[in-house]
């Protein structure tokens, strides 16, 4: 690292010049390219998915999506029966079925299906039939149906559009959120460094790494599935972890040079500490993400690999692109007031004092109050998790000045709600017996519950297929239509299959959603197992103890059940959903999940190993355990906390991207890293810590002989770990035990400040409280303040 570093800033041109190419060339492949992406969620071997591919055999074409056109007229226009009502919109639907990608156009007005005309005469709707599914059609012709559509409004005719197809073509407000969550971090990084160039540095390490990311995703959308979610959640996650490696970086390369070092000396001791800490963090990130590779779903495979590509490319920046920015700036790193200090008193080294050191001491005072506070509040958070229902959130969510929420009210009120999302029923036929029995259904399916209406069977031109349409008295994500779902299935299809050989299979939009759910929750076990498993395995080899990784593997799970909790509260029981233009409550999407699991349980570990590591520094060099927690919590709680609100204010400002799905990323992340920085990794992890003494800290010998060694600490730490390994079995014994015996540290003279200056995690600069103490004289025989390594154990 340190060697890596050294290049980047003697060649800080080529460095900063090699970043700027790839962002360049990723950049315009990507715009000649355009983007490719696809929400696909077939699941194989499903039922609905069964349903899919027999519709897709029988009937070419009618498998396409299907988008609709509801038009309204008001009470001075009349009915839609109206003949210049009629006159314009069957032009209309004219025009539209000889658009490119249309492949057929259900009119109402033709006779064959009056159903398609509300009761009251106000309300129409016609069917228009892409020729390929959702997730295949071209936004442009989607567009062009929109457009063609709009043309036929005019004073007292109304006219929408929904289906899947069609919100693609929404606005999703620009890049407004990302806007505001860098001003955001911009703010914070300034007041925390005081030096407008050092806090510039972090958000353009973080942009361009980013930038390349977002590129390469839409490249990567043309080679594998790309949910079309995907680059806005990479660009979250890797504005929300970039800038915090970076300012981690950069923390310690501001200490550096307030110890007197040179910039470039600064700068590669900056690296070569807290950049393998970094490094360390990014891939416990990467493994979590990765790990949905397991569920082997087309879907979430693009997902996981995008995210992680954006995560790589942050963690690569933060050790190449920073380095070089930083020997840019050179001394501007450091404000104009620590600059003056530096010249006239000259070096001095960091202490922790203030707030913090006072905080850490008294969680070491109270460890069982303050971590009986913080269990209650992260239970009391994670308990709305147990009501979590996964399913299809509908464009009854979506904000009310789309078309397609105004689509959607508008049949609901006129042909009640079960119309925006009804049940396809496909079958093969074999003889008429068959035929017979379909005929029948009919009669069967109006009588059962759930049911508002059926339409007669069709057959395809070789009458060896055929299928129904089932419209629920009930919207797409309500429960009740998935329990219709499961009436169909386990029930009625069954009784009505009895002595033919129909094979009744049941798709549409929630049948679809509840297998695609059912296949997730089925493999959601094993996924959540390998990915504990894995981070554990990391933190294992890291801090050579069995205590801390499972404490983090505990801290992971409950971050994630208290931000679910805040999820479901928010947009399952709509608790200001509508008050943040996020639509009505409804269930939470199947694949949220998996995806959340994957980055909140990457994003717990960042902070679990900048915290850990400094107090597994001080364990190393002691043997105290509590000395390591006091010492380890007031040197990084403010760093930690510092990266948490910036993290938090970029996920939060995703917000405002006006989608349902990132919006629910945005608030889950920004619960669990509220959650995880200030109450778990600053009070209940280090109470946890103080109670269990030096057990934290036990590995069995065996053990430790076989494991290979991974180091994140600076190399003067390891040689400490070296003397602590070779502690006999009776003194690790007295240290387990809390005996007044511990291994035997050696110190040198340089200690103290060995101490404060090569830790692998940075403080911010904050006020310090007046001091109320004496003056103490260090190992040196120097007076100076008093701090949290002066508090007796």
């Amino acid at each position: 690292m340190a060697a890596l570093a050294r290049w980047c800033v003697r060649h800080r041109l080529v460095a900063v010049l090699l970043w700027l190419l790839a962002f360049a060339g990723t950049a315009a492949g990507a715009a000649v390219a355009g983007a490719a992406y696809s929400n696909d969620y077939k699941t194989p071997g499903t039922e609905s998915s069964r349903a899919t591919d027999l519709l897709d055999e029988g009937f070419p074409g009618v498998g396409g999506d299907n988008a609709t056109v509801v038009w309204h007229t008001d009470a001075g226009t009349g009915s839609v029966r109206a003949a210049a009502v009629e006159q314009t919109m069957t032009r209309t639907l004219d025009r539209i079925a000889e658009l490119p990608g249309v492949a057929a156009v259900t009119d109402p007005y033709d006779g064959a299906d009056g159903g398609r005309i509300s009761q009251d005469g106000r309300t129409a709707y016609a069917t228009v039939t892409f020729d390929k599914p959702a997730e295949d059609v071209d936004k442009a012709q989607a567009e062009a149906v929109v457009d063609t559509a709009k043309a036929a409004e005019s004073d007292g005719l109304q006219v929408e559009l929904g289906g899947t197809s069609i919100g693609l073509t929404e606005s999703s407000g620009g890049h407004l959120a990302e806007i505001v969550g860098v001003l955001v971090a911009a703010v914070v990084l300034f007041l925390a460094f005081g030096s407008l160039a050092a806090s510039l540095l972090p958000i353009a390490t973080a942009l361009v790494s980013v930038g390349t990311a977002y590129a390469g995703i839409t490249l990567l959308g043309h080679a594998m599935t790309v949910a079309d979610f995907a680059p806005m959640l990479g660009t979250l996650i890797g504005l929300g972890v970039g800038i915090d490696y970076a300012l981690f970086i950069v923390t310690r390369h501001r200490r550096g040079l307030k110890r007197g070092l040179s910039v470039e000396e600064a700068a590669r001791s900056a690296v070569a500490t807290t950049g393998r800490a970094v490094v360390f963090a990014g891939a416990t990130v990467c493994i979590a993400l990765l790990g949905m590779l397991i569920l082997r779903l087309g879907f979430l495979n693009g997902v996981a690999i995008a995210a992680s590509l954006t995560v790589v490319l942050t963690v690569a920046a933060s050790v190449t692109l920073l380095p070089a920015l930083l020997s840019f700036i050179g001394m501007r790193a450091l404000s104009r007031r620590e600059r003056r200090r530096l010249a006239e008193h000259g070096p001095e080294p960091e202490l922790p004092t203030g707030f913090a050191a006072r905080w850490s001491a008294f969680v070491e005072r109270h460890p069982k109050k303050l971590g009986a506070i913080a269990l209650v509040v992260m239970t009391l958070l994670a308990l709305p998790t147990l009501g979590l229902r996964l399913g299809t959130s509908d464009q009854g969510n979506d904000p009310q000045a789309t078309t397609t929420r105004q689509a959607y009210d508008l049949l609901a009120e006129g042909f009640g709600p079960g119309v925006n999302g009804p049940l396809t029923l496909v079958t093969e036929v074999d003889g008429a017996a068959d035929k017979l029995a379909l005929d029948n259904l009919d009669t069967t399916l109006r009588a059962t519950e759930g049911v508002s209406a059926v339409t007669p069977v069709t057959y395809n031109t070789g009458g060896d297929t055929a299928y129904l349409t089932v419209v629920p008295d009930s919207s797409p994500q309500s429960a009740r239509t998935s329990e219709l779902v499961e009436r169909l299935r386990g029930e009625v299809l069954p009784r009505a299959e009895t002595g033919t050989s129909l094979d009744l299979h049941v798709g549409g939009v929630t049948a679809g959603y509840d297998d695609f759910a059912d296949v997730i929750v089925g493999k959601l076990p094993l996924f959540v197992g390998v990915v504990i498993g894995l981070g554990c395995l990391l933190l294992l080899l890291a801090f050579r103890s069995v205590g801390i990784p499972l404490k983090a593997a505990a801290m992971n799970v409950a971050a994630v059940a208290a931000a679910f909790g805040v999820v479901v509260a928010i947009f399952q029981w709509g608790w200001g959903s509508e008050l943040l233009g996020l639509g009505r409550a409804g269930p939470i999407e199947p694949f949220l999940p998996v995806i959340m699991v994957s980055v909140l349980f990457g994003l717990s570990m960042d902070y679990q190993v900048f915290l850990v590591s400094r107090m597994y520094e001080e364990w190393l060099e002691t043997g105290d355990n509590r000395r390591a927690v006091r010492v380890g919590l007031a040197e990084t709680s403010r760093v930690i906390n510092s990266a948490a609100v910036i993290m938090i204010s970029v996920f939060l400002a995703f917000v405002l991207s006006g989608d349902r799905v990132i919006a629910m990323f945005g608030i889950a992340l920004a619960a669990a890293v509220a959650l995880d920085a200030f109450v778990l990794r600053t009070l209940l992890v280090p109470a946890l810590m103080h109670l269990l003494g030096g057990a934290n800290w036990w590995l069995p010998r065996w053990l430790d002989r076989r494991m290979p060694r991974i180091s994140i600490e600076p190399p003067e730490s390891r040689a400490a770990h070296e003397r602590l390994a070779a502690a006999t079995d009776a003194e690790v014994a007295d240290v387990l035990a809390g005996d007044a015996a511990r291994v035997p540290a050696a110190r040198d003279a340089d200690a103290t400040e060995t101490r404060t200056a090569d830790v692998p995690v940075m403080d911010l600069p904050v006020m310090d409280l007046p001091a109320m103490d004496p003056p103490v004289t260090d190992v040196r025989g120097e007076e100076r303040q008093p701090d949290v390594r002066d508090i007796p154990g």
